[in-house]
């Protein structure tokens, strides 16, 4: 059975006071959850110890991002180890997002320097939340299924079964993200499907059908049922939807 997940990609927003905000308010209205997904708050890392810190916070968290490198003269960077020593007894940081579209866009990470993140975070006993997907141009070139292909074996294809195992992945259509134009619940089937079965091809269907596959560009209240509803859909990392509490615990009701 593959765990639903609702991860909340927070981005460069919401300043320590907000994030406050944002916990007592969430912790106000959490009876109101029906679903039993797996609930994950990503912040900006600067605000990874309040998180951690604050009382009765029982969801999962997670880091934006961390370097490829395990320690040295890198300046401005997180090691995976430093963010395992923010909770060095691993009760509330558990993941970190890889490959976001936008750090491979903005800071030109490639599949091997992903690869290279994913192994510093199993090593430090965190997991990958790797994300995947194509811009317009791909898709409009139909190269959008050869560019994911290649997003996951140059990513994760080096990784055990074991290892693999503690992936989460994330579909996200850069097309899609930010732009208020969402992949029809059809398309992200689609691509989804591609996904698991690159990944049954290389592992097999036990590993294939263990692994959590996200969706993630423009999910809201509006659409997440619609989606969630998908096959091989899992659930959702979540932008700008996820910085508002009520909205939030809507998209994680969808289920």
């Amino acid at each position: 059975m593959r765990k639903k997940i609702v991860a909340g990609n927070w981005k460069m927003n919401l300043l320590d006071e907000e994030v406050i905000n944002f916990i007592v308010d969430f912790n106000s209205k959490k009876n109101s959850i029906e679903s039993e997904a797996e609930i994950i708050i990503l912040p900006a890392s600067i605000y990874l110890d309040t998180m951690i810190s604050m009382p009765d916070w029982d969801i999962k968290i997670g880091a934006q991002n961390c370097s490829q490198f395990n320690n040295g003269a890198y300046t401005g960077e997180i090691s995976a180890a430093m963010l395992r020593d923010f909770d060095y007894d691993s009760e509330n940081l558990h993941y970190c997002l890889v490959g976001h579209s936008e750090r491979r866009a903005y800071f030109n990470e490639t599949n091997f320097i992903c690869a290279d993140k994913v192994n510093r975070l199993l090593e430090n006993k965190l997991k990958p939340i790797y994300c995947c997907g194509e811009e317009l141009k791909d898709r409009e070139s139909e190269n959008h299924f050869s560019l994911v292909q290649a997003q996951i074996e140059e990513g994760l294809f080096h990784l055990s079964e074991d290892e693999l195992k503690q992936v989460v992945i994330a579909y996200e259509p850069v097309w899609a993200i930010g732009t208020g134009v969402t992949a029809s619940s059809e398309q992200a089937q689609e691509m989804h499907l591609f996904i698991r079965t690159l990944l049954d091809k290389r592992y097999g269907d036990e590993v294939a059908n263990s692994i959590s596959i996200l969706y993630g560009g423009s999910c809201k209240p509006d659409n997440a049922r619609e989606l969630f509803n998908q096959t091989d859909i899992d659930g959702g990392l979540i932008g700008g939807a996820s910085l508002k509490v009520d909205s939030f615990i809507q998209i994680i009701n969808s289920f």
